[in-house]
């Protein structure tokens, strides 16, 4: 098993950036290729990721685009090199959860989502001649090893939004834990034509999709079986406060019915009692 390190991002004078320099001390493993380094973009990475990303991806982002993911450090922008060429990259940012698109608020419960965040996937790729061995999965490890650390604990999902016919990537989505949050018709906009998609998501630091019914009634069942002992004495409890309740009614009835029955009785004895005098 090869070891690697994590490569500081330069900036234009060739100096790590404050940030990129804390990260130079990860270490990342890798099991199936050889002389790879990771390494966040940089400007002068800007036209081999255009280069890249048109061959890999349907999509023509803006020029803007380019420039915002090889420069601003508002994106998790991370390469993956071999033989100093760009074989695989990954883009994402975190977002606070109140600013999402109305399509993917549903990802949190309202109680959970107002103070938290979430990573979103813009894009992952790799070379053709370089899939199936693992550059994928190490690129997602590390993204998601940035989103678990204790400063980042208010990050409770990461998503992205794919194409239904990209059934390679779905796949490999699926087998990293992600689930179908969504559908999204006509959601994308390729060369004039509209296309569909899915929302994809997968849950850390705590959190948790929006509970329906049946996670409810699992979770009340789960605290009574739980409870165990706690449960069969509240039970008891409540039995034998209801028998006395209902022994005490009972009683007061009896007495009532008994007095109601004596009542003529003892009246008659005293009108007697007055015609006799």
């Amino acid at each position: 098993m090869a070891q690697f390190t994590w490569h500081p991002k330069h900036s234009h004078n060739g100096h790590p950036s404050d940030s990129a320099a804390r990260s130079s001390d990860f270490n990342v493993r890798l099991c199936s290729t050889t002389d790879v380094q990771l390494r966040f973009l940089c400007p002068d990475d800007l036209e081999e990721v255009r280069t890249l990303c048109l061959d890999w991806f349907p999509i023509d982002y803006p020029l803007s685009w380019y420039q915002d993911i090889t420069s601003s450090e508002r994106f998790f922008a991370l390469a993956c090199v071999y033989n100093f060429s760009i074989i695989g990259l990954i883009v994402a940012e975190i977002k606070p959860y109140t600013i999402l698109n109305y399509e993917d608020r549903g990802i949190l419960p309202e109680s959970m989502g107002k103070n938290s965040e979430v990573g979103y996937i813009l894009s992952l790729g790799v070379h053709k001649k370089h899939r199936r061995n693992g550059i994928g999965s190490l690129l997602l490890d590390s993204l998601i090893n940035h989103l678990t650390t204790a400063e980042r604990y208010k990050v409770k999902a990461i998503f992205l939004h794919v194409l239904t016919t990209n059934q390679p990537a779905i796949l490999f989505y699926e087998s990293r834990g992600f689930i179908l949050h969504s559908f999204l018709p006509f959601y994308y906009s390729i060369r004039g034509k509209s296309k569909d998609g899915f929302t994809y998501v997968s849950y850390l630091n705590g959190g948790h999709p929006p509970w329906t019914l049946y996670d409810h009634l699992k979770h009340w069942c789960s605290l009574v079986t739980r409870a165990g002992g706690l449960c069969s004495w509240i039970g008891n409890r409540v039995r034998n406060a209801l028998r006395w309740i209902c022994y005490r009614t009972m009683s007061r009835q009896q007495l009532m019915s008994a007095m109601q029955q004596n009542e003529p009785v003892n009246n008659a004895t005293k009108r007697i009692g007055v015609k006799g005098v």
